[in-house]
């Protein structure tokens, strides 16, 4: 009888034009509301349609009609939020696969790597490059509930130079002309012309490759690409349009150019070195150090899966990983949470978390680098990386405290995005 009031409620709400909010009362043991704030102890957590309203000690009672989720003595938390994705590739393909497979195949690949990357906690990624409109597609379907998947940040092709880095390499010269999405770029003003164009393909972010790359067929090192008139084009050529840089790079001294010339945050930053580092601080540049990444590179090196200059360049790197993380951390440089995951397994994200406090960050930091100073590097942090009313019900429970083990962030148990729970 109840039910039928229910459905009768809703069709009198739809023909007077009054859509009926939908309440979801959440119970959990534990609750990490901020993480740089003590945790709460068993709390009730109310969800109007998409936001939080309102959080409460004890067991609330829930009003009449609403959804009720008992996490027992699991620890709610934020939903996490990973910087740095590839949501539409997978870890040891061929590079020769971009000759061969469709654009329309990364959606594919993104739909089933948006899911695993969901059910892993994380309810906002960015997606760090991708053909031209896969992660725009993928964009939506998350958003409008069609594709199971975390909010989408994305970037779309990168900002290259012309035989680096991020360009179609490792061809012969008349497939790189039939292969290029017309993002590289020479000289400050065709540089300003290609954000431009990025932000006008429907860009959340630019995506710039500031120095040369682990993965990539381009085979003269790891520093800089980029002039420094090139750089200060590309970054208030983005400011100017309210979009922030994020720019891979690797070695000490493409790192300093990049930070000078204003790019918002640094990707990698494997050489960052002390004069680097002062400049992003005295910048506001954050650091976001994809220490997963170079676990998945690792996993495979040896094996055949990478051409062999692709293979000296990880040999060149692997001394120096983490090693920034601690020296950031010391000058007050911001580090933000990011794994690079299509390099590694998507799903495995969390694992993060531990090299983060191996590289000398507190739990509670590594935490706060993937909730708060996440959010406000992507200039959400009014809506995401908090649990508090009016904020997007983004939320995740796990067993365990991750303020001191953050291990347990790699087993989730139960999620929310946008006040939807993963099924």
């Amino acid at each position: 009888m109840r039910s039928i009031r229910l459905v009768a409620a809703a069709t009198l709400a739809l023909l007077s034009g009054t859509a009926i909010a939908k309440t979801t009362v959440v119970y959990a043991g534990r609750v990490i509301t901020d993480a740089s704030k003590p945790a709460l102890g068993p709390s009730t957590v109310v969800v109007t349609d998409d936001r939080i309203t309102s959080i409460a000690p004890g067991r609330g009672e829930a009003p009449a009609g609403a959804e009720i989720v008992d996490l027992g003595d699991k620890t709610l938390l934020p939903g996490l939020i990973d910087l740095h994705v590839h949501l539409t590739g997978d870890p040891g393909g061929d590079y020769r696969s971009e000759a061969v497979d469709p654009d329309e195949w990364g959606v594919v690949v993104g739909a089933k790597n948006a899911r695993l990357t969901l059910r892993a906690g994380f309810t906002t990624v960015r997606e760090a490059g991708s053909a031209q409109y896969t992660a725009f597609a993928l964009r939506r379907g998350t958003a409008e509930g069609m594709i199971e998947g975390p909010r989408i940040v994305a970037a779309g092709p990168p900002l290259s130079i012309i035989g680096g880095h991020g360009d179609v390499t490792g061809f012969r010269e008349d497939v790189h002309a039939v292969l290029d999405q017309g993002y590289t770029c020479t000289g400050a003003i065709e540089c300003a012309e290609k954000v431009r164009k990025a932000s006008r393909a429907g860009a959340d972010v630019i995506k710039i490759t500031a120095t040369g790359g682990v993965l990539s067929q381009q085979g003269r090192g790891l520093e800089g690409h980029f002039s420094n008139a090139e750089l200060v084009s590309i970054a208030d050529t983005a400011h100017s349009l309210g979009l922030r840089v994020m720019a891979h790079a690797h070695g000490a001294r493409g790192i300093e150019s990049a930070a000078a010339a204003g790019i918002d945050s640094i990707e990698h930053g494997t050489f960052a070195d002390d004069a680097a580092l002062k400049v992003m601080k005295a910048k506001g540049s954050y650091l976001v150090p994809t220490l997963m990444a170079f676990e998945g590179i690792k996993e495979r090196l040896g094996k055949g899966i990478y051409t062999p200059t692709v293979e000296a360049k990880v040999r060149m790197t692997m001394n120096d990983v983490g090693k920034a993380v601690g020296r950031a951390k010391a000058l007050g440089v911001p580090i933000a949470f990011g794994t690079d995951a299509g390099v590694f397994e998507h799903g495995r994200n969390a694992g993060e978390f531990a090299l983060l406090v191996k590289y000398g960050l507190t739990p509670r930091e590594a935490l706060a680098s993937a909730t708060t100073v996440a959010a406000k590097l992507l200039s959400m942090e009014d809506q995401i990386g908090r649990i508090a009313p009016g904020l997007s019900a983004d939320m995740i429970a796990v067993a365990g405290d991750p303020l001191s083990d953050v291990a347990v962030l790699e087993k989730v148990d139960w999620v929310m995005v946008r006040g939807r729970a993963a099924d």
